[in-house]
Parts: C-alpha cells; structure tokens; sequence
C-alpha cells in the first residue's frame, strides 16, 4: 500500500513549537520511526506551509495513492479549497491532529476536511499519525 503524510503549516517546527502541546521530536524523526514500523507500508511525507502547495499534492497523490493522512493543521478551520481538494479525489483521507483541537479555541472545533474524511483522529499526539496508519490495514 501505498500511503502520504501531509502535513500544514507550522508543523515543520514539531520539536520547537510549543513543546507541551506538540512535544519535543520533529516530524522527520518520527516519520523515520513510522517507516521502521510499517515496512510493509510505501510511505510518503509532504508539508508546505503554503495553501496552494497541499491542494496542488492532493490533486497529485489523490487518485494513485491507497491512502492519505492528512493534517491540514490552521487550514483545516479556514480552508474551503482544501476541503474540497478532499472532496474531489478518490484516495481516502484520515484527518489527524496532534492536540485536541476541541479543546482548544472555539474556531478549531470546525473542519472543511471532516466532511469528507474517511475518519478523524484528534488529540493523541503524533500517536494519531500511527493510528491513521493503522485504520488503512
């Protein structure tokens, strides 16, 4: 199987944002460890801070992939364009994201990308990436 990770913006800081939300490893030495541990997964990484950049890989991955998880990190509560980029491909998308974002501020409790998400894991940490790994087969 063939499997994407893409990540939004301010996640290429995991490791240095805010450490008691999003801990202290940055994502490339986690997906690192996803690797080891699903061998048998083709696995991918993308982030870009830039909108455009996440619509423009969905559209890319979105009909060849088996599986795409995906954390749109802010554009998921602003991102009318991502929430339809999901809405038009094929390949599943699991939404994740690392804190809980019901939780947080009243803004982050709504998502254009749950609408059309296969699933959504939340709050679990990078532990959710693994989850959406696993919820492929």
């Amino acid at each position: 199987m063939k499997i994407i990770i893409i990540n939004g913006p301010n996640l290429n800081l995991l490791g240095k944002r805010e450490p008691t939300i999003y801990g202290n490893e940055t994502f490339e030495m986690y997906f690192y460890t996803l690797q080891q541990k699903f061998q048998h997964l083709e696995l991918h990484y993308f982030q870009s801070n830039i909108e455009g950049e996440i619509i423009d890989k969905l559209h890319e991955v979105g009909f060849d992939f088996d599986g795409i998880v995906l954390n749109a990190a802010a554009y998921t509560h602003t991102s009318v364009g991502i929430g339809d980029a999901v809405k038009a491909i094929k390949t599943p998308v699991v939404e994740v994201h690392i804190s809980n974002i019901h939780a947080r501020e009243e803004f982050r409790h709504h998502s254009f990308i749950a609408p059309n998400a296969k699933g959504i894991i939340v709050g679990f940490g990078l532990q959710g990436y693994e989850l959406a790994l696993k919820s492929f087969g």
